[in-house]
């Protein structure tokens, strides 16, 4: 069964997670809720996947880390 996601473009959730990962820097799933107030980060980053964004993720001592970009 295929993901129904949300489209960035109507999205003002996936819009202030893109804007806050647009830095090009990495962000912890805990700055990005604090700083966009959004919930449900890993949702949210499959969306923007979904939507064609490269966001990367990687785990350092138990904390995610997202980027976009390759």
């Amino acid at each position: 069964m295929p993901m129904h996601y949300a489209k960035l473009r109507n999205s003002r959730r996936l819009q202030r997670v893109l804007a806050l990962l647009s830095d090009g820097r990495e962000h912890s799933t805990r700055d990005i809720i604090m700083r966009a107030q959004v919930c449900a980060v890993n949702s949210i980053i499959a969306e923007l996947r979904a939507n064609g964004l490269p966001v990367t993720c990687r785990v350092c001592g138990g904390v995610y880390l997202y980027r976009l970009g390759a």
